[in-house]
């Protein structure tokens, strides 16, 4: 296939030089051009880029009158200008634009043609002027159309995408030998003494024995060297390479796992843990009664062997400002009186009143808080545990015990037993 190549270059020069000493010496083209009356476009050029070609040229003369002037382009192969009947194929007629692009019409990359422009004015023409062409030889390659650079463990992989044609081809369709030229270098040292130039024949290139965590940048170049083509180079791409994660990473990613387990499991748990306690102090109080006066709280039946503490009636009042707990035990013996007359009555009466002082009453009298005035006073054996402030006075009446408020209440501290009733 290269011989072919080489070839079919050799038989293109041969006839591009032999073409043109017969144009120069064809009378029907000096008859055309010697005829033309309107100066010719200057400058025409064929711009190419893969298989896309583009006929330019330049207008610089000025016309006379008023007149628009327009151009025209044609083409033919080289080979079918021998023929006595050319035929031209025109490609742009009557533009006013200095340029006519031949990308569509069926120009094979190998052939060489001729393609030519001229100028009209009104009823003037101006000479034609023709410009040969080999796509081959005369068209630029182009970069690569894509370049993808991936890190790896201290390297990079290249991936590139071919040069396409007008038809979405390959370009190495058309040029068998191509090959890439990588040009890489570490990133902020793009020095001509730091870039390293490396030549790939494959579209995926690996790139070894960089250094870890390391951008590096890179650029691509297609080239061709039969006809020394050689394209643009492709647009950097800056990546930084893989290595051995270092110590401060590690700690830091650590750190980070910690902090965030404990923004998102430890403080809700301890928030959750606040309120249920929280609402288990407002709801379910830790300090309760104790269980011997909550039996005698609000028991004022008749039948009962305890005073009543409180009641629900309308005539009591609570006159304790602040109860203090003391340490410090009184041991009061009550003992229980078998037989009851008046004049007994009378000295139990006459003590109740003197004992003001002390705020602790007998309930046996006819006006205490029991029924039974007829009979002896029933204490039960065991312990009642009375916190009284001083000053309170346990008045017995028949509509229950009212508490006298009238004396002042000092800060002092009752016994935690107070009755210690034996029968």
């Amino acid at each position: 296939m290269l011989l072919e190549c080489v070839m079919a270059a050799l038989l293109a020069s041969v006839l591009c030089g032999h073409e043109r000493i017969l144009l120069e010496s064809d009378p029907q083209l000096d008859a055309v051009t010697g005829s033309a009356a309107l100066p010719s476009p200057q400058g025409v050029t064929v711009q190419s880029l893969n298989t896309q070609y583009l006929l330019k040229w330049a207008w610089p003369h000025r016309t006379t009158r008023n007149q628009t002037v327009t151009f025209t382009a044609q083409y033919i192969s080289k080979y079918k200008f021998r023929y006595k009947a050319k035929q031209w194929i025109t490609v742009c007629e009557n533009i006013t634009d200095t340029q006519c692009d031949f990308t569509d019409k069926s120009i094979y990359y190998f052939g060489i043609y001729l393609l030519r422009v001229r100028a009209y004015h009104g009823e003037e023409s101006s000479s034609w002027v023709q410009q040969e062409f080999c796509p081959d030889k005369d068209a630029n390659l182009g970069p690569p159309s894509k370049v993808e650079v991936t890190p790896v463990d201290n390297g990079l992989t290249v991936n590139i995408s071919d040069p396409l044609s007008s038809t979405n081809t390959s370009m190495r369709d058309f040029h068998k030998n191509m090959y890439y030229s990588i040009q890489y270098w570490k990133h902020m040292t793009a020095e001509s003494k730091d870039v390293v130039y490396f030549n790939a024949t494959r579209n995926v290139v690996t790139l070894l024995n960089l250094d870890g965590w390391t951008v590096y940048c890179l650029r691509v170049q297609s080239r061709y060297d039969f006809y020394h083509k050689a394209s643009n180079f492709s647009l950097p791409e800056c990546v930084q390479t893989r290595g051995s994660t270092p110590l401060w990473q590690i700690f830091l990613f650590f750190l980070l796992s910690t902090v965030l387990c404990f923004a998102c499991i430890l403080l809700p748990s301890y928030a959750i843990l606040k309120m249920y306690r929280l609402i288990k102090h407002i709801f379910f109080p830790s300090c309760q009664i104790p269980f011997s006066l909550q039996e005698n709280l609000y028991d004022s039946s008749p039948s009962s062997d305890h005073p009543s503490l409180l009641t629900l009636d309308s005539e009591v009042e609570v006159c304790l400002q602040k109860l203090e707990m003391s340490p410090e035990e009184a041991h009061l013996e009550v003992y229980a009186i078998n037989e009851v007359d008046a004049g007994d009555l009378k000295d139990s009466h006459h003590s109740r009143h003197n004992s003001r002082d002390s705020g602790v009453y007998s309930s046996e009298d006819h006006s205490g808080c029991s029924d039974h005035q007829q009979e002896p006073a029933k204490v039960m054996g065991r312990e009642v545990k009375v916190l009284l402030n001083s000053g309170v006075v346990i008045h017995s009446s028949a509509g229950g015990c009212i508490w006298d408020c009238s004396a002042p209440v000092p800060k002092v501290g009752m016994s935690q037993q107070v009755l210690n009733a034996k029968s």
